[in-house]
């Protein structure tokens, strides 16, 4: 995956690899609701869904 244009998935790849899974499980209802509401054109919700399937979840530490 190429860096993403979406800050977004940007997020919710930092938060995966961390693996802060509340975090990616909010990054995923706020860019859901967004795609819902037509306030995106679906191409954040692509590349979030690209993120979902090559991004390793990763330790939390502590």
């Amino acid at each position: 995956m190429n860096q993403p244009q979406h800050q977004s998935v940007r997020d919710y790849i930092a938060a995966k690899k961390a693996g802060k899974t509340d975090e990616t499980d909010r990054i995923v209802r706020e860019v859901c609701e967004r795609f819902a509401t037509r306030t995106t054109d679906g191409s954040e919700a692509a590349e979030l869904y690209e993120a979902t399937l090559t991004t390793p979840l990763g330790q939390q530490n502590g």
